[in-house]
């Protein structure tokens, strides 16, 4: 096993070093807090609560050094991610990561091992580290975890890429598992929030956009899914496309009165629900001396449904390109 670049332990058989056990702090798998919060897909700031609310730190408590995670310190770890991807608060994972019995490499209870509390866990196919730390935090309702995570992701990779191999699979887990009755709405209301946040932190203000004229995005008449429009308006803000958002459910007579105020030089009608992609709407659009382009954005709108000479735009990263080349590249 390759020893990563921040244990800090002296490799066995080299002058002056020496095997520790493996749950002394001094083994050679110790791990920084930085560390063992990229292995576990979370935020520093949260192990460091964690240590503080629950005492599920690191067992090197020597005065003036950096402190290390050791192998049975991650364990204790990774089983209260387990009881959290189950819906346990993070008092009750706390307290079962506590009192259960792992092993230095335990990932899972063992069967002499108490299940984790809570329901059960967020299925993720395929789905990146950063979509797993991001699962266990809002299933877990730690908004400030998941804001960090979705705020460093954005950083790293971008918008799109953030929304699509992050957002999107947490997304689609959390509908999957929501119970007719409405149990689990907490969830999904607080992941929308989050990344409602994220993004309008990560988006500039346009002050010399690159467009002459705007671009609106609004969702189709009855359609109150709107949150890929914020991922899109991000994106296109970060272009220097100046954007203006409307919303969530625009009543026609809206958006017709908002295209004949602003003269927008491209207008997205985005669908989410097959049910709400009207081409009456497009249709309604009022003809401007000043022509702008048309998108249909989102799943709901299928081939065939889409007038002339709209285009269809299926999620935010082909809607933002249609519209940069439509706005900026005419």
């Amino acid at each position: 096993m390759t020893t990563p670049p921040d244990h800090a332990a002296t490799p066995p058989g080299e002058e002056g070093g020496s095997v520790a056990a493996e749950g002394d702090p001094e083994h050679p798998l110790t791990l920084s807090v930085a560390a063992v919060a990229r292995r576990l897909g979370v935020a520093p700031a949260t192990l460091r609560t964690w240590d503080r609310r629950y005492g599920l730190g690191p067992g090197d408590h020597t005065t003036g050094r950096h402190r290390k995670y050791a192998p049975r310190d991650v364990a204790r770890l990774e089983l209260m991610q387990q009881a959290l991807l189950r819906g346990a608060s993070s008092a009750e994972a706390a307290e079962y990561a506590l009192t259960a019995t792992a092993t230095a490499t335990a990932t899972v209870a063992s069967p002499a091992t108490p299940s984790p509390p809570g329901r059960r866990a967020l299925r993720l196919r395929g789905a990146n580290r950063l979509a797993g730390g991001l699962a266990r935090a809002v299933v877990g309702l730690d908004q400030a975890a998941a804001q960090t995570l979705l705020a460093d992701a954005v950083e790293a990779d971008g918008v799109l890429t953030t929304w699509t191999g992050v957002i999107s699979p947490v997304l689609a887990a959390v509908t999957a598992r929501r119970e007719p009755s409405g149990a689990g709405a907490e969830v999904s209301h607080l992941l929308e929030e989050c990344v409602r946040a994220t993004l309008a932190r990560v988006a500039p203000i346009v002050t010399e956009p690159r467009n002459h004229r705007p671009v609106l995005l609004a969702c189709a008449p009855g359609e109150r899914y709107d949150l890929p429009l914020h991922p899109l308006a991000a994106e296109l803000a970060r272009r220097g496309v100046d954007v203006r958002n409307l919303g969530p459910a625009l009543p026609v007579t809206a958006l017709v009165a908002a295209v004949r105020r602003t003269a927008p030089a491209a207008v997205v009608v985005w669908a989410h629900l097959p049910r709400y992609a009207d081409p009456a709407v497009i249709a309604a659009l009022p003809r401007t001396r000043q022509q702008f382009r048309v998108l249909a954005g989102g799943p709901g709108w299928r081939r065939g449904v889409v007038p002339h000479p709209a285009e269809r735009a299926t999620d935010p990263a082909a809607a933002a390109t249609a519209v940069e080349r439509a706005v900026c590249h005419p």
